[in-house]
């Protein structure tokens, strides 16, 4: 796939997500053929949008959501501003494109991660952490999943599905916490929808943030303090319906909200 083609993808993805609007399929000539060219693509919507970007979502930790997703490894995505907000958070259903609320841990760094050639440890990550909180992601993507529905790479090219992150209060003292193996459930109108945990999905959430760290530096990218990392669903995925308020429950670690108004 060769440069112009490239760009000519880049200028339509950064189309759709500035209108908040949808297409079914893609031409073929403009699907990247592996991953590595995809998010070549993805850095170049980042700069077709100009805007800055705030975060990153990761997906697809463990081979059952990989199977899920046609992917045989994680992959990951831009979160850009201003899509994060603070819970209780109200999203219209009508401009999200196949919105999906997944529960997951939200880590904000306190330090950049810049690329170098040794790979970050966990310990080096977790330092790097200026607090962790429960939330979800309002995922999105700019493809109708119909028939036509393109391959992930071009999916991955669009950021992965990213959209907006709604922050919980910061978990205290959550080094010292049992953050793995505490059960969260997703409600909706007071009933239970989903229920996980991250030992289930992504072993703690330093795992994927430690991944992301070794991927962006490996690229070049780095991560920066003040960025909010999306670390993975820990309860799936599921189609929300116009009027529907979600709720995270994360037990002692608080609650948040968001509503597809």
């Amino acid at each position: 796939m060769d440069l112009s083609r490239q760009r000519e993808l880049a200028r339509h993805l950064a189309s759709l997500r500035r209108e908040s609007r949808q297409q079914s399929g893609l031409d073929a000539h403009l699907v990247p053929p592996d991953a590595d060219t995809a998010y070549r693509v993805a850095q170049m919507v980042e700069e077709e949008l100009g805007w800055d970007v705030v975060g990153w979502k990761i997906a697809g930790m463990k081979p059952e959501l990989q199977r899920q997703l046609r992917i045989s490894s994680p992959i990951y995505g831009r979160v850009f501003a201003p899509l994060i907000e603070v819970s209780p958070a109200t999203v219209e259903h009508a401009r999200q494109c196949s919105p999906i609320p997944e529960v997951e841990y939200q880590a904000r760094l306190g330090a950049d991660l810049p690329p170098r050639t040794k790979p970050y440890t966990v310990e080096e990550i977790g330092d790097a952490v200026a607090s962790l909180h429960p939330g979800i992601e309002l995922a999105e993507c700019r493809f109708v999943h119909d028939a036509a529905f393109p391959p992930m790479a071009a999916i991955l090219a669009d950021g992965a599905g990213s959209g907006t992150i709604v922050l919980g209060e910061a978990i205290a003292d959550w080094r010292s916490r049992d953050i793995a193996n505490q059960a969260v459930v997703l409600n909706c109108n007071g009933v239970e929808r989903r229920r996980g945990s991250a030992a289930e999905a992504i072993d703690h959430p330093l795992v994927p943030l430690t991944w992301l760290a070794n991927e962006l530096s490996r690229t070049g990218i780095g991560l920066k303090a003040g960025q909010t990392i999306s670390t993975g669903t820990l309860t799936g995925m599921l189609r929300p319906k116009a009027g529907e308020p979600y709720t995270a429950d994360f037990g002692p670690f608080g609650t948040v909200s968001a509503t597809y108004a």
